[in-house]
């Protein structure tokens, strides 16, 4: 006998439809799987025979023959044991074959049968939202991220006896439901600005990168607050938009990174990865290319603390994704595209010893000693970041004062909160547009127009500093966002002024 199921694989962060075909016929009891299986689809005989053995059931000895398709493409990961053993038991006539027709279904199975949560359920479930089917069969740990993608018709299940009596009729499964509620930051442990003393300039500095959702890097000695203030930028961004939330829950749930029971991520990701990661660990990779820690960082932020500790190989596979939001890897046998459009927060020390913008300590490096270090990061990836900032050590007075120390995340968060706002009232007619910091040059030119007396201003600062053509667009896009944050529709010579500060700033240690 032939039966049929359906399941859903993972390629990239998309799905695509996987065909089980499983057929008895006579001969020796030998159990085999086709259609480019890896190891764990293989293994997956194991399970399956001691899953159904376990429930109680006893399937004929005879031929067994699962081809999955289509026959070309690979497939990988335990969750085809749900689909592969319905399919099995379909073909055996212990369940009905027309009973799972319409349905898909996905699931690791533990030996006693119980249902394991697997792997990119939610772009599975999208995909299944978009082809006509009667229902899809999770684990109940993914059933509230499938929920979301799918909205309905999605049933949980904690067990293979619980998906046979289902489709038996015995039992009658309560489709899952979820409603995306966005949490928001400044929880009782979230570190807070009011714990920062001084650095007011920045932390105007890091409000409008959390604003237009700029990069940003913080050039100080050791001690003056880098990390302090990196840390305490997630407390200050705007909550997901619920298309964010789902886009970004797709890639933490194809990496694996998704807590079990959990349905979508509900705040923005800051990654934060050790000087020591490899290119592949940063952009992206393996094999079977995964997502790496830009993709895990979109919608949210990326912070590299010591930048110059990280190779400079590994810095510079960060130019694609900061110039076009994207990552594409590429393999002999297959390219797959990830979306990385996420906030770059960056610390340095302006020398090896780190002292040499601190009047309070005297710096014991060459010129050449500094030219070497600076050299770390190259000019290219220095002019994609918007924001420079030089962050100036302590003042006694500021650390041991006993009075309020300035604004809590929560005060700094109303105002970003206002200007995304006005930024999504703006791009409305642009698909995926949700910040100033996106905005590529025929955008700049429609969005950020600017009178006679701003476009001169302008013009002698580029020529002052020498800035490059992609730095106009950037200063441009970061006034942009110094205006929505004072309520203007217009970039004023005010806003024009602060953003070319924030380009200045570290001219003089990094010519």
């Amino acid at each position: 006998m032939l039966a049929r199921a359906r399941s859903l694989a993972v390629f990239g962060i998309d799905s695509y439809p996987v065909e089980i075909e499983a057929d008895m016929s006579l001969g020796l009891p030998t159990f085999t799987i086709v259609g480019l299986p890896d190891n764990a689809v293989r293994e997956s005989r194991q399970r399956i025979r001691s899953a159904i053995a376990n429930l109680g059931f006893k399937l004929p000895g005879k031929k067994l023959t699962i081809n999955m398709a289509p026959a070309g493409r690979k497939k990988e990961g335990p969750g085809f044991d749900l689909p592969i053993a319905v399919s099995i038991l379909a073909a055996s006539g212990i369940i009905p074959k027309d009973s799972i027709e319409g349905f898909y279904f996905i699931g690791e199975l533990a030996l006693d049968g119980a249902l394991r949560p697997v792997r990119g359920v939610l772009s599975m479930a999208d995909r299944a939202r978009r082809e006509e089917h009667a229902g899809f069969v999770v684990p109940a740990s993914n059933s509230g991220e499938a929920a979301v993608a799918a909205g309905q018709n999605i049933y949980p299940a904690e067990n293979l006896g619980d998906v046979i009596d289902f489709l038996l009729n015995k039992v009658t499964i309560e489709p899952a439901k979820y409603t995306f509620t966005p949490e928001e930051p400044g929880g009782k442990h979230e570190p807070d600005f009011r714990d920062v003393r001084g650095q007011e300039f920045a932390k105007r500095a890091l409000e409008v990168a959390a604003a237009g959702g700029h990069n940003i890097l913080m050039i100080g000695p050791p001690g003056s607050g880098k990390t302090m203030l990196a840390r305490r930028l997630s407390s200050i961004l705007p909550p997901l938009l619920p298309e964010e939330a789902i886009e970004t829950t797709k890639i933490h749930s194809v990496a694996g990174l998704l807590e079990a029971g959990s349905a979508l991520l509900e705040t923005r990701p800051f990654r934060s990865p050790h000087h020591t990661v490899s290119d592949a660990g940063l952009i992206g990779g393996g094999t079977i290319p995964g997502p790496g820690e830009v993709s895990l960082a979109h919608n949210g932020v990326l912070f590299l603390d010591e930048l110059p500790e990280f190779r400079r190989n590994v810095l510079e596979v960060l130019r694609q994704p900061l110039e076009d939001g994207t990552v594409t890897i590429t393999r002999a046998s297959m390219t797959m595209t990830f979306p990385a459009n996420f906030t770059l927060a960056a610390a340095m020390n302006p020398c090896p010893c780190g002292y040499f913008t601190d009047p309070g300590h005297s710096c014991n490096c060459t010129g050449p000693q500094i030219q070497r270090y600076l050299g770390r990061i190259s000019g290219p990836l220095m002019d994609r970041i918007d924001i420079h900032v030089d962050v100036a050590p302590v003042e006694y007075r500021d650390l041991s004062s006993s009075m309020p120390t300035g604004e809590s995340s929560a005060d700094i968060r109303k105002r970003v909160v206002s200007a995304r706002k006005c930024q999504e009232e703006r791009f409305r007619s642009v698909r995926g547009l949700y910040c100033n910091a996106s905005m590529n040059s025929p955008m700049v030119r429609k969005f950020c127009r600017l009178n006679d007396d701003v476009s001169k201003l302008l013009k002698s600062a580029m020529e002052l500093y020498g800035f490059s053509a992609r730095a106009y667009d950037r200063i441009v896009k970061v006034s942009r966002t110094i205006a929505d944050l004072a309520g203007s529709s217009d970039i004023e010579s005010a806003h024009i002024a602060e953003a070319v500060q924030y380009r200045s700033m570290t001219g003089q240690i990094y010519p």
